[in-house]
Protein backbone atom coordinates (compact mmCIF):
# COMPACT_ATOMS: atom_id res chain seq x y z
CA UNK A 1 0.00 0.00 0.00
CA UNK A 2 1.18 3.89 -0.53
CA UNK A 3 1.09 7.24 1.38
CA UNK A 4 -0.93 9.29 -1.18
CA UNK A 5 -0.62 12.80 -0.92
CA UNK A 6 -3.13 15.15 -2.64
CA UNK A 7 -2.34 18.60 -3.67
CA UNK A 8 -5.83 20.75 -4.54
CA UNK A 9 -5.95 23.03 -7.77
CA UNK A 10 -6.80 26.90 -7.86
CA UNK A 11 -9.73 28.16 -5.38
CA UNK A 12 -10.00 24.79 -3.42
CA UNK A 13 -8.57 23.21 -0.44
CA UNK A 14 -8.14 19.95 0.73
CA UNK A 15 -11.96 19.50 1.28
CA UNK A 16 -12.37 18.62 -2.54
CA UNK A 17 -10.83 16.01 -2.01
CA UNK A 18 -12.99 13.59 0.42
CA UNK A 19 -15.11 11.27 -1.60
CA UNK A 20 -11.32 9.98 -3.16
CA UNK A 21 -9.57 9.81 0.05
CA UNK A 22 -12.85 7.77 1.83
CA UNK A 23 -12.30 5.27 -1.26
CA UNK A 24 -8.69 5.30 -0.97
CA UNK A 25 -8.42 4.98 3.14
CA UNK A 26 -10.81 1.87 2.32
CA UNK A 27 -8.54 0.52 0.57
CA UNK A 28 -5.56 0.48 2.85
CA UNK A 29 -3.26 3.50 1.77
CA UNK A 30 -2.50 5.91 3.73
CA UNK A 31 -3.37 9.68 2.24
CA UNK A 32 -2.39 13.24 3.01
CA UNK A 33 -4.42 16.25 1.77
CA UNK A 34 -3.12 19.92 2.81
CA UNK A 35 -4.43 22.92 2.09
CA UNK A 36 -2.08 25.14 0.42
CA UNK A 37 -1.87 28.74 1.76
CA UNK A 38 -4.84 30.95 1.54
CA UNK A 39 -7.11 28.16 1.28
CA UNK A 40 -9.29 25.91 2.48
CA UNK A 41 -9.57 25.99 6.51
CA UNK A 42 -5.50 28.47 5.88
CA UNK A 43 -5.90 31.88 6.58
CA UNK A 44 -2.79 33.04 5.40
CA UNK A 45 -3.57 36.43 3.55
CA UNK A 46 -3.07 36.78 -0.18
CA UNK A 47 0.04 39.08 0.05
CA UNK A 48 1.90 36.56 1.64
CA UNK A 49 0.38 33.21 -1.28
CA UNK A 50 3.62 32.45 -3.32
CA UNK A 51 4.86 29.56 -5.16
CA UNK A 52 7.41 28.90 -2.68
CA UNK A 53 4.54 29.19 -0.03
CA UNK A 54 2.83 25.97 -1.59
CA UNK A 55 6.11 24.25 -2.24
CA UNK A 56 6.92 24.51 1.66
CA UNK A 57 3.68 23.59 2.52
CA UNK A 58 4.00 20.33 0.48
CA UNK A 59 7.44 19.74 1.54
CA UNK A 60 6.35 19.84 5.46
CA UNK A 61 3.81 16.78 4.02
CA UNK A 62 6.62 14.89 2.61
CA UNK A 63 9.08 15.43 4.93
CA UNK A 64 6.96 13.78 7.78
CA UNK A 65 5.79 10.74 5.71
CA UNK A 66 7.59 7.58 6.67
CA UNK A 67 8.21 6.77 3.28
CA UNK A 68 8.07 7.93 -0.12
CA UNK A 69 4.95 9.22 -1.39
CA UNK A 70 2.54 9.11 -4.37
CA UNK A 71 2.25 13.06 -5.03
CA UNK A 72 -0.75 14.03 -6.83
CA UNK A 73 -1.49 17.54 -8.43
CA UNK A 74 -4.86 19.02 -9.36
CA UNK A 75 -4.96 21.48 -12.28
CA UNK A 76 -2.90 24.06 -11.31
CA UNK A 77 -1.70 21.58 -8.58
CA UNK A 78 0.12 20.23 -11.45
CA UNK A 79 2.62 23.21 -10.99
CA UNK A 80 3.01 22.82 -7.46
CA UNK A 81 3.74 19.01 -8.06
CA UNK A 82 6.49 19.96 -10.23
CA UNK A 83 8.26 22.45 -8.42
CA UNK A 84 7.57 19.97 -5.35
CA UNK A 85 9.91 17.59 -7.09
CA UNK A 86 12.40 19.87 -7.66
CA UNK A 87 12.49 20.14 -3.93
CA UNK A 88 11.98 16.99 -2.88
CA UNK A 89 12.73 14.11 -5.08
CA UNK A 90 14.25 11.47 -2.89
CA UNK A 91 10.16 11.77 -1.24
CA UNK A 92 8.64 11.27 -4.03
CA UNK A 93 8.08 8.12 -5.52
CA UNK A 94 5.96 9.00 -8.60
CA UNK A 95 4.41 11.99 -9.29
CA UNK A 96 0.62 12.13 -10.77
CA UNK A 97 -0.55 14.81 -12.89
CA UNK A 98 -4.67 15.15 -12.88
CA UNK A 99 -6.22 17.51 -15.70
CA UNK A 100 -3.08 19.08 -14.60
CA UNK A 101 -0.72 22.40 -15.80
CA UNK A 102 2.79 20.85 -15.92
CA UNK A 103 4.64 24.03 -16.57
CA UNK A 104 8.38 22.99 -18.27
CA UNK A 105 11.58 24.94 -16.70
CA UNK A 106 10.86 28.71 -16.86
CA UNK A 107 7.22 28.49 -17.77
CA UNK A 108 4.39 29.74 -15.71
CA UNK A 109 0.40 28.79 -15.34
CA UNK A 110 -0.44 31.63 -16.88
CA UNK A 111 1.68 31.14 -19.98
CA UNK A 112 0.80 27.33 -20.35
CA UNK A 113 -3.23 28.36 -19.96
CA UNK A 114 -2.65 31.36 -22.35
CA UNK A 115 -1.01 29.39 -24.85
CA UNK A 116 -4.46 26.97 -25.13
CA UNK A 117 -5.94 27.97 -28.10
CA UNK A 118 -9.18 26.09 -27.09
CA UNK A 119 -9.26 27.81 -23.16
CA UNK A 120 -12.78 28.84 -21.69
CA UNK A 121 -11.38 29.96 -18.24
CA UNK A 122 -9.86 33.30 -19.36
CA UNK A 123 -13.32 34.49 -20.01
CA UNK A 124 -14.95 32.95 -16.44
CA UNK A 125 -12.08 34.74 -14.07
CA UNK A 126 -12.10 38.25 -12.47
CA UNK A 127 -8.80 39.73 -11.54
CA UNK A 128 -8.85 41.82 -8.21
CA UNK A 129 -8.38 45.47 -8.76
CA UNK A 130 -5.03 45.25 -7.10
CA UNK A 131 -4.49 42.43 -9.30
CA UNK A 132 -3.39 39.87 -6.52
CA UNK A 133 -6.26 37.82 -6.62
CA UNK A 134 -8.33 35.86 -8.69
CA UNK A 135 -12.26 34.76 -8.52
CA UNK A 136 -14.66 33.07 -10.46
CA UNK A 137 -18.06 34.73 -12.05
CA UNK A 138 -20.77 32.86 -10.19
CA UNK A 139 -22.92 31.88 -13.04
CA UNK A 140 -19.71 30.00 -14.47
CA UNK A 141 -18.59 27.82 -11.80
CA UNK A 142 -20.90 24.97 -12.80
CA UNK A 143 -20.39 24.95 -16.76
CA UNK A 144 -16.45 25.15 -16.11
CA UNK A 145 -15.60 23.00 -12.97
CA UNK A 146 -18.35 20.67 -12.02
CA UNK A 147 -20.45 20.13 -15.35
CA UNK A 148 -20.88 16.31 -14.32
CA UNK A 149 -20.91 16.42 -10.44
CA UNK A 150 -24.04 16.14 -8.36
CA UNK A 151 -25.69 19.32 -7.49
CA UNK A 152 -24.85 18.87 -3.69
CA UNK A 153 -21.33 18.67 -4.28
CA UNK A 154 -21.65 21.85 -6.23
CA UNK A 155 -23.49 23.25 -3.58
CA UNK A 156 -20.53 21.93 -0.97
CA UNK A 157 -18.26 23.81 -4.10
CA UNK A 158 -19.91 27.10 -4.27
CA UNK A 159 -19.43 27.37 -0.16
CA UNK A 160 -16.20 27.14 -0.21
CA UNK A 161 -14.04 27.90 -2.92
CA UNK A 162 -11.80 30.54 -1.98
CA UNK A 163 -10.41 33.56 -4.30
CA UNK A 164 -7.10 32.45 -6.19
CA UNK A 165 -3.64 34.23 -5.51
CA UNK A 166 -2.34 35.34 -8.37
CA UNK A 167 1.44 35.88 -7.99
CA UNK A 168 2.01 31.98 -7.67
CA UNK A 169 0.06 31.45 -11.22
CA UNK A 170 2.75 33.92 -12.65
CA UNK A 171 5.92 32.21 -10.90
CA UNK A 172 8.10 30.71 -13.71
CA UNK A 173 9.03 26.99 -12.51
CA UNK A 174 12.76 26.35 -11.46
CA UNK A 175 13.31 22.61 -12.56
CA UNK A 176 16.24 20.60 -13.29
CA UNK A 177 17.05 17.18 -14.69
CA UNK A 178 19.37 16.48 -11.80
CA UNK A 179 16.30 16.75 -9.16
CA UNK A 180 13.12 16.65 -10.52
CA UNK A 181 13.59 14.87 -14.13
CA UNK A 182 14.39 11.58 -11.52
CA UNK A 183 10.38 11.52 -10.00
CA UNK A 184 8.79 9.09 -12.22
CA UNK A 185 5.73 10.63 -13.41
CA UNK A 186 2.66 9.96 -15.02
CA UNK A 187 -0.82 11.92 -16.64
CA UNK A 188 -4.68 11.43 -15.85
CA UNK A 189 -6.43 13.58 -18.18
CA UNK A 190 -10.33 14.20 -18.41
CA UNK A 191 -11.63 14.47 -21.83
CA UNK A 192 -14.68 16.18 -21.00
CA UNK A 193 -12.80 18.93 -19.06
CA UNK A 194 -14.17 22.55 -19.43
CA UNK A 195 -11.55 24.12 -17.75
CA UNK A 196 -7.85 22.76 -19.24
CA UNK A 197 -9.04 21.41 -22.54
CA UNK A 198 -8.50 18.23 -23.64
CA UNK A 199 -5.75 19.41 -26.29
CA UNK A 200 -4.30 21.49 -24.06
CA UNK A 201 -3.72 18.40 -21.50
CA UNK A 202 -2.61 16.27 -24.24
CA UNK A 203 0.32 18.73 -24.66
CA UNK A 204 1.27 18.08 -20.81
CA UNK A 205 2.52 14.81 -20.54
CA UNK A 206 5.34 15.38 -23.16
CA UNK A 207 6.35 18.31 -21.63
CA UNK A 208 6.75 16.81 -17.88
CA UNK A 209 7.78 13.71 -19.39
CA UNK A 210 5.46 11.54 -18.01
CA UNK A 211 6.00 7.69 -18.49
CA UNK A 212 2.14 6.87 -18.95
CA UNK A 213 -1.31 8.91 -19.21
CA UNK A 214 -4.58 7.78 -17.97
CA UNK A 215 -7.70 8.63 -19.61
CA UNK A 216 -11.19 9.61 -17.54
CA UNK A 217 -14.09 10.62 -19.25
CA UNK A 218 -15.10 13.07 -16.90
CA UNK A 219 -15.03 16.98 -16.81
CA UNK A 220 -12.59 18.81 -14.38
CA UNK A 221 -13.71 17.31 -10.97
CA UNK A 222 -13.05 13.73 -11.21
CA UNK A 223 -12.61 13.69 -7.59
CA UNK A 224 -16.26 14.07 -7.42
CA UNK A 225 -17.42 13.10 -10.35
CA UNK A 226 -15.88 9.76 -10.47
CA UNK A 227 -14.09 8.92 -7.49
CA UNK A 228 -14.57 4.60 -7.64
CA UNK A 229 -12.73 5.05 -11.24
CA UNK A 230 -10.04 7.95 -10.41
CA UNK A 231 -9.17 5.73 -7.08
CA UNK A 232 -8.77 2.56 -9.33
CA UNK A 233 -5.94 4.53 -11.36
CA UNK A 234 -4.38 5.86 -9.12
CA UNK A 235 -4.23 2.38 -7.18
CA UNK A 236 -2.67 1.23 -10.20
CA UNK A 237 -0.18 3.45 -10.58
Amino acid sequence: MSHIVLVHGAWHGAWCWYKLVARLRAAGHTVSCPDLPGHGVDRTPTADVTMNAYVERVASVLDAAPEPVVLVGHSMGGAVVSQSSEARPERIRHAVYLAAFAPAHGQSVFQVARSDRDDRMGARMVMSADRRSITLKPETVREGLYADCAEEDVTLARMLLVPQASAPLGTPLALTDARYGRVPRSYIECTQDQAVSIGAQRTMPGRAGCMQVHSLDTGHSPFLSAPDRLAAILAGI
